[in-house]
């Protein structure tokens, strides 16, 4: 199992925070740096700025938004970072939710699965340096009715094959991820209920013809080192309550619905009323420190090195720190912890990966 981080969103007053957290990443062994985009920063300009300033760690985006790009201009920004990295980009893809892909993008949330199909079909097209024609049901490409050409990207990036992941939550999702993606970007996972989530992607790969085998599965895990469980479990609760409480509609909020898939189906609905309410603080009381227990690393350094076997058994390939410590010791701290947990459980030796 391999170990990355992600830094979230850019643009919060901890920029030069986020640098350092990834270069010490990066001077650590660490296989990939993450940056999000929401209606704020843009991860693009962000991984540019951080592959800059490192030598060896990947740089991927989780996620660029798909209503937010055209799918050509995305095989253009991938192509580019590609090259300007020295062949480190990987190109994470999601949908978004309906709030941010109709309020701030103004594209109709309609059909995102079939969406997300087109757009990797026509993504992967263009990357391959195929002329690019397509005829879907979202995408049509040239537009039939005016000047437009069949045209081939000039940018040669420097990997034959740059890895395209899906940020993804419903079981039919799920399945079209291990179908069409090289790898899973993962949120809330849980390694005790992880079986109900691997079988779409397993099932997934079977109708494409493949096996799990180099199927990468990256979920998003906050880690908090510290003496107090807790303690420790405080600092995700704001993180907890935003997603479950705050990212999207009442009725149309994926994060929501997992939880509620999980067991957690009272206290989800208690976190959405108190966060709809701006009880933000409420909200965050509400989230059971058995779900963060569940979905994260929190504790003593010897209490996440003997969790960290279960992540892999759940089949995890490469686990992304998400560090909720505020200040910059602490977050570069927790990146030490979790070489020496990953190290200690007879996982991976991040030490290796400069020999590769």
């Amino acid at each position: 199992m391999k170990l990355s981080v992600n830094l979230g969103y850019w643009g919060a007053g901890n920029d030069a925070d986020n640098l350092e957290v990834a270069r010490e990443a990066d001077r650590l062994g660490y296989s990939c740096v993450w940056a999000a985009e929401a209606y704020g920063s843009d991860a693009a300009t962000v991984l540019t700025w951080i592959a800059a300033q490192t030598t060896q760690i990947d740089v991927g985006s989780a996620i660029f938004q798909i209503p937010g790009r055209t799918p050509a201009n995305t095989a253009m920004t991938a192509a580019t970072l590609d090259t300007l990295s020295g062949g480190r980009f990987r190109l994470g893809l999601g949908v978004s939710g309906p709030q941010v892909s109709e309020g701030w993008h103004g594209v109709r949330f309609t059909k995102p699965l079939q969406r997300t199909r087109e757009y990797v079909d026509i993504v992967r097209m263009a990357l391959s340096r195929q002329r690019v024609q397509y005829d879907g049901e979202f995408f049509t490409l040239p537009l039939p009715d005016g000047p437009g050409k069949a045209l081939t990207l000039t940018v040669h990036p420097v990997r034959e094959n740059i890895p395209i992941y899906l940020a993804s939550i419903g079981p039919k999702n799920l399945e079209l991820t291990g179908e069409i993606a090289d790898g899973w970007l993962a949120i809330f996972y849980s390694p005790e209920h992880a079986a109900e989530l691997m079988k779409p992607l397993i099932a997934g790969r079977e109708k494409s013809g493949k096996t799990m085998e180099g199927f990468d599965v990256v979920p998003t895990v906050p880690v908090v080192p510290g003496a107090s469980v807790e303690d420790c479990a405080n600092f995700v609760r704001p993180y907890a309550a935003l997603y479950i409480g705050g990212m999207g509609a009442r009725d149309k909020n994926f994060y929501n619905q997992l939880a509620t898939r999980m067991g957690y189906e009272e206290a989800a609905i208690e976190i959405q009323d108190r966060y709809m309410s701006k009880d933000y603080a409420g909200a965050a009381a509400a989230v059971p420190i058995e779900f963060i227990d569940a979905t994260s690393l929190i504790g003593p350094p010897e209490r996440i090195a003997k969790r960290l076997p279960a992540y892999a058994e759940a089949g995890v390939t490469n686990l992304s720190v998400a560090s909720f410590a505020g200040t910059l010791a602490e977050r570069v701290g927790t990146l030490h912890v979790m070489k020496q947990a990953l190290k200690s459980s007879g996982l991976g030796d991040l030490d290796a990966n400069f020999n590769d």
